[in-house]
C-alpha cells in the first residue's frame, strides 16, 4: 500500500480498479527532411489528418447524452478552433514549405513553442491551455501515424489513470468513476469536466500513471487529493465509513437548495456562483444559485484565430442573461493580456513580464476598438434580464473613468441605432491587486459595486505563483496581511453604501466563508459545486460572535491565534 498527492479538483471518494489510459503507446515523432517536390503532398496529408480529427470531435459532440456537462461542447469547440488557428496548423504548413519537415515534426514543433509560450503567461486559466494546443497537436499526431485515439479504457467502471486527457477523449470515458491526471491545475479543462460529470479527481498527480498499473484496487480522496494504491483492509474498512457518510451529506445537501442562505443571528446572504459559458448556468441554478456574481468571457476570444464580432459575443451573454433571469448576471470584461496572442495583439504590445505588464482593464483601454465592441455586446444583452459590467484588475481611478467614457460611448452608438440596452447597467471593480484594497473606499465612491478577486489578491501580496510547486505551500489565503486587504475593502465599500462580494477561491470554501462572514461580508460567488456545503456552514455560523472573535485575534495582531481562530471554525 502507498499513496499519491495531487491537486484535488473535483470532491469525493470512489473504491475502484484503476484503468490506464494511453498507457504504452506514445507517438514516437519522425523527424525527416522531404523533397522540395513533395511538400504540398505533404501539407495535403496534414490537412487530411486535421480534417479527420475535426470529424472525430464533431462525431463525440454528435454522441454527447443529454446529461452531459453543459461545458462540454464548449471544450470541444475550444479545441476545433485550435485545428483552424493558423499559430498551429497553418505554421506548421509553412514549416513544410519552408523547411522542408515532415508532418509530424512540422505539428510536435510548432505546438511545443506555442505551449512554451503559454507557460509564461502568469494567469493560471490560460497558463493552463498550453495543454490544449499539446492535446490537439498529439491528437493530429496519432492521426498521422495512423494510430487510435487514446481513450480505449474500454466499458468497465474504473478510476482512469492518465498521463493527460483531452477533452474529447475524457467525454468518451461514460463510465469512469474518477480521474487521477498527473497534469494540469485546477483551471484545467481536465478540471472543469470533471466537476461537471460529478467525478471525484485529481491532478497535478506526477508520476501517478507510472506507478499505478492497470487493475490496482485504489481509494481516490477528491476531497484531500489523494490516491492510495493497494490498500489494506483496515484502510478500505475507513474509507467505505466516509463514502457511506458522505452518501448521506449529500442527500442533506440537496434539502437546502430552496432553503434562505440566514445565518444564525439573521443575517441574510446572498449566494452567486462563477461561470465559464452561458450552458454552466443551468449547473449554477440546479444548486440555487442567486444569480451570476462572476462569468469569465475570455472563453470567446481564447484559441482562435480572429476575435468573436459583436453578434457572437451578444448571443453568448444574452444566453447566460436569459438563462438566469430575474437573478443578475455579473460579466467581467475580457481578462487577458498582449502575452497571449489574440488576433495578433501581441505583436503591438510585447511584455516582459506578463503578470505586471498589459492586462486586463488595461489592455481593453490600450484597444478601444476591441472594448467597445464588447461593451456594445453587453449593454445589448442588458435589454434581456439584469446584467450587471464588472471592470477588471482595477489600480488607478483614471482607468475607471475611462472606461465610463468608453461606456457611454457605447450607449450613444446604440441609442444612435436605435437597439435597447439598460440605460442603468451597474459597473462594478475588481479588487485583485493590494493597491486597489487599500483604495477600496475612493473605488466604492465612482461605482456601483465591488467584487474581490481572493486568488490574485493573495499572490500579489504574497508575491507567490500557486502554480510553482515550489512555493505552492507559501499561498496563503488567511496571511494577516490578505485577511486585512480584505477586510479593508470590504469596509470601504460599506462606508459608500456600496456591496461588495468575493469571487475566488475563498469564497468557496466552508471554512474561509466563516472568516468573511465575520468581516461583513454578504455576498459569496463560486463554482456552483460549492454553493450548498458553503450555504451549510453559514447556516450554522453565528456573524456577531464570529466578528467580535476574529476582531481580537487581528485587532491584537495575536497572530499565533489565528490557526486555533480557524481550528475552531473547522470543529
Amino acid at each position: 500500500m502507498f499513496s499519491l498527492h495531487g491537486i484535488g479538483v473535483s470532491a469525493g471518494i470512489v473504491v475502484a480498479r484503476a484503468r490506464l489510459l494511453g498507457s504504452g503507446e506514445q507517438v514516437d515523432v519522425p523527424h525527416y527532411h522531404i523533397a522540395a517536390a513533395e511538400t504540398e503532398a505533404e501539407v495535403a496529408r496534414l490537412e487530411d489528418a486535421m480534417r479527420l480529427v475535426r470529424q472525430e470531435m464533431r462525431d463525440v459532440a454528435a454522441q454527447l447524452p443529454d446529461d452531459a456537462p453543459p461545458e462540454s461542447r464548449a471544450l470541444l469547440e475550444v479545441h476545433a478552433m485550435l485545428l483552424d488557428d493558423p499559430a498551429l496548423t497553418g505554421e506548421a504548413a509553412k514549416a513544410i514549405r519552408l523547411s522542408l519537415w515532415c508532418a509530424e515534426w512540422a505539428v510536435s514543433t510548432q505546438a511545443a513553442e506555442l505551449g512554451m509560450q503559454f507557460e509564461a503567461i502568469e494567469d493560471p486559466y490560460l497558463r493552463e491551455r498550453g495543454r490544449d494546443v499539446r492535446q490537439v497537436a498529439d491528437r493530429v499526431l496519432r492521426t498521422l501515424a495512423g494510430m487510435p485515439s487514446a481513450n480505449a479504457a474500454g466499458d468497465e467502471p474504473a478510476v482512469i489513470v492518465a498521463s493527460d486527457i483531452a477533452p474529447a477523449d475524457m467525454l468518451q470515458l461514460r463510465h469512469a468513476l474518477g480521474f487521477v491526471i498527473d497534469q494540469g491545475g485546477v483551471t484545467s479543462h481536465t478540471a472543469i469536466l470533471a466537476r461537471g460529470m460529478n467525478v471525484p479527481a485529481i491532478v497535478g498527480a506526477g508520476r501517478a500513471s507510472e506507478f499505478i498499473r492497470d487493475d490496482d484496487l485504489l481509494i481516490l480522496d477528491g476531497h484531500q487529493g489523494v490516491v492510495i494504491v493497494a490498500p489494506d483492509e483496515a484502510m478500505l474498512g475507513e474509507y467505505r465509513n466516509l463514502q457511506a457518510r458522505e452518501a448521506l451529506d449529500r442527500q442533506r445537501l440537496l434539502r437546502l437548495v430552496h432553503v434562505p442562505c440566514i445565518s444564525l443571528d439573521g443575517e441574510r446572504i446572498e449566494l452567486q456562483a462563477n461561470i465559464e459559458t452561458p450552458g454552466e448556468a443551468r449547473e449554477a441554478l440546479a444548486a440555487g444559485a442567486q444569480g451570476i456574481g462572476l462569468f469569465r468571457s475570455e472563453f470567446l476570444f481564447l484559441n482562435r484565430s480572429r476575435l468573436p464580432d459583436e453578434e457572437e459575443q451578444y448571443q453568448a451573454y444574452r444566453d447566460a442573461i436569459e438563462a438566469m433571469a430575474p437573478r443578475p448576471v455579473t460579466i467581467r470584461t475580457l481578462d487577458v493580456g498582449a502575452d497571449k496572442a489574440l488576433g495578433g495583439f501581441q505583436d503591438a504590445h510585447p511584455t516582459p513580464n506578463p503578470a505586471l505588464g498589459l492586462r486586463a482593464i488595461r489592455f481593453c483601454l490600450a484597444e478601444p476598438q476591441m472594448f467597445i465592441t464588447q461593451l456594445r455586446a453587453i449593454l445589448r444583452a442588458s435589454a434581456h434580464g439584469r446584467a450587471r459590467l464588472l471592470i477588471p484588475m482595477l489600480a488607478h481611478g483614471f482607468e475607471v473613468d475611462q472606461t465610463i467614457e468608453h461606456i457611454e460611448q457605447a450607449k450613444a452608438q446604440l441609442r444612435q441605432q436605435g437597439l435597447q440596452y439598460d440605460e442603468a447597467i451597474p459597473v462594478g471593480g475588481m479588487v485583485e491587486i493590494p493597491a486597489a484594497a487599500i483604495c477600496a473606499a475612493a473605488f466604492a465612491r465612482q461605482l456601483d459595486f465591488l467584487s474581490i478577486g481572493t486568488n490574485d489578491l493573495i499572490q500579489y501580496t504574497l508575491a507567490i505563483d500557486r502554480a510553482d510547486h515550489q512555493v505552492a505551500a507559501l499561498f496563503n489565503p488567511f496571511h494577516p496581511a490578505v485577511l486585512r486587504l480584505i477586510q479593508q475593502t470590504i469596509r470601504g465599500a460599506q462606508q459608500h453604501g456600496k456591496p461588495v462580494a468575493v469571487c475566488g477561491e475563498m469564497a468557496g470554501d466552508p471554512k474561509a466563508a466563516q472568516v468573511l462572514l465575520a468581516m461583513g461580508l454578504r455576498q459569496f460567488s463560486m463554482h456552483p459545486a460549492h454553493l450548498l456545503r458553503v450555504k451549510q456552514s453559514l447556516l450554522r455560523a453565528d456573524s456577531t460572535s464570529l466578528q467580535a472573535r476574529l476582531a481580537r485575534v487581528l485587532v491584537l495582531e495575536d497572530f499565533d491565534r489565528l490557526p486555533e481562530f480557524l481550528e475552531q471554525l473547522e470543529a
